[in-house]
This record gives structure tokens, sequence and C-alpha cells, in this order.
């Protein structure tokens, strides 16, 4: 079937949209009750069609309505076309969505301070028309935050809840800073065992390094006295250079906030490794706008990290 370019400028799209109405239904009558026409009307449009085009496009009989040959070439066609124009139109939105509206996303205070500041910079000076929300949340609210779709998505300590899809991002293992008064010429490593003889300088209950802290320390049956709480992790480190007492912390916020007096060992017996991760609600699809503010926020953490993506059992 060929068609000249001036003779489809000349046919009316409602005429292709009855003839696939015809085509899908089998019938001039369930094509016409689709779409709200007379019979009469889809039999005057499909002759109209056949009439331009100059093929008979379907084979009528008392009981039945057929496709000819033509007649299928012509629904393929219109079906492909039809999904090209979709696949356009959604293009053109993502495109234009990407570049305005707003998103948000919670954050731990490590991953803000540390890894959010470059990535962000760029963000915005690339979409300066999206305006962006970070809370700096406890693993705890941070959860419910997400759960709530008080923010688009999270990136925080990754857990087994199976209300949540993760993408890991790094893997860190946990450091113990101590001052030399505590251990004056300290070994390369430190066990777990040997760390709760001192005071511990520990996070606020519904923080995700609290939760491994005390998991760890009753797992392995150890105890230990006058410990000291605080609510954020540059606090507890000020107070480990300090002197008064022993700080669990990931590797990266020591790594970026450098030590003057207090020394960072890595922990053994056991080792934990701290998974941190992307988390989304799942099932939750992500705005243009914030699906590429994640997958930017993924790649360069990873990039800049350093360390391996797998989640490793702490």
């Amino acid at each position: 079937m060929s068609v000249s370019v001036e003779l489809i400028n000349d046919i009316n799209l409602r005429l292709f949209q009855t003839f696939l109405a015809v085509a899908h239904e089998g019938s001039f009558r369930l094509a016409g009750e689709k779409l709200n026409r007379a019979h009469s009307a889809i039999s005057i449009q499909i002759r109209q069609l056949e009439d331009q085009l100059q093929v008979k496009l379907f084979e009528r009989t008392t009981r039945s309505v057929k496709l000819t040959e033509e007649g299928a070439k012509l629904r393929d066609s219109l079906r492909k076309a039809h999904f090209e124009i979709l696949y356009g139109l959604r293009e053109i939105r993502e495109a234009a969505d990407l570049k305005r509206g707003q998103l948000s996303l919670a954050s731990s205070s490590h991953l803000a301070s540390i890894y959010l500041p470059p990535i962000l910079t760029e963000f915005v000076s690339q979409f300066p028309e999206i305006a962006v929300t970070i809370r700096e949340l406890t693993s705890t609210d941070l959860y419910e935050a997400v759960k709530k779709q008080e923010v688009d998505f999270a990136i925080g300590p990754h857990t087994e809840d199976s209300a949540f899809d993760f993408t890991p991002i790094l893997v860190e293992p946990l450091v113990a800073v101590v001052h030399p008064r505590f251990m004056a010429t300290p070994n390369d490593t430190v066990t777990w065992r040997e760390i709760s003889a001192f005071p511990i300088l520990l996070q606020a209950p519904q923080t995700a390094m609290r939760k491994i802290v005390d998991r760890v320390l009753k797992e392995n049956g150890l105890e230990t006295t006058n410990r000291y709480q605080f609510i954020h992790a540059e606090t507890i480190i000020a107070m480990a250079e300090a002197g008064l007492g022993i700080a669990i912390q990931p590797s990266t916020r020591v790594i970026k906030q450098p030590l003057l007096h207090a020394r960072a060992i890595p922990l053994t017996d056991p080792t934990i490794r701290r998974a941190m991760s992307l988390i989304r609600l799942k099932n939750r699809k992500l705005s243009p706008a914030a699906g590429h503010f994640a997958k930017k926020i993924v790649a360069e953490i990873r990039r800049t990290s350093g360390y391996p993506t797998e989640v490793e059992g702490a």
C-alpha cells in the first residue's frame, strides 16, 4: 500500500482513531459504543478512509468485520506510530519536569556533611529552577519520613525492612577514636572487649550507630561503665579528642574530620562494616527530577568513597 505525503496530510486523524477502534473490536457497533458514536457514523468514517486511501480495509459480512491484508498493515503501522508519539510526549514532559519543580530528601548528618555538598552544588547549578530540601534526620526519623512520603527518598543506614527498596552506595568499617590517656601505645587494631574497659561515648538511642554499638556489646556479653551520650557525631569526636572517652564512628567520619590528639584504630572481634544506601519506598516511582538526583548521588558517592558497594553483614 503506497500512500503519498499529500494524501496523508488530507486525512482527518479522527478517521485513524475510528479505524483502530473497529479493528480492535471487530465490530462497527462495538466501536461506536466505545467511541460514543452512532453505528452509521462509524460506517461512514471507515468508508471515507477507504475512499481516500483507495484500498479496502475490512471484509464485511452480516456477522463479522475482518481486516483485509491492507487493513492489517495499516493497523500495525498506526500502532507503531501511536507508540512513538506517546514515547516522544513522555520524553518532552520528563525533560520539562526535570527543569522545574521541587524535591526533598532525608539524610544522615554523616552523609549530608561529607558527600552531599559537591553533588548538590552541581545539581542546582545544572537545574536552578528545582527547589531542593534536605532534612538531616536520625535513622528512625529518616525511615519514618520516607514511609510517610514526606520526602522523595533518603540516604542512610541499610536495614532489612521490606517496606523499602535499598540501593547500596558504600560499605564502611567502624573505628574506635582513642585518646593516648587510654592507650598510650595502641596497636594497629583494637578489640571491642579492650575498649569496653573504658568509658564509651554514645550517640542517641534513635541513631543507627547507637543501635549497632548496643547490639555488638550485647551479643558479645560486654558491659561498660561511665557511658556518655551525645546527639551529634562531631560532638562525640571532639569529646574523644579531649580524652573524655572512646568514640565509635564510621571510618569516613574521621577521615573527613582529621584528628589532632586521638587516633582512629580499626575495631576487631568482631569487625563491623556499616552499609549505607539510597532508600526509597517500595513500588513508589520517583519524579524525573528526584530520579535524576538519586542516580547522581549513587554514582558520585560510589565513585568518591572508595568502598565496595556490596551490602555485607554487620
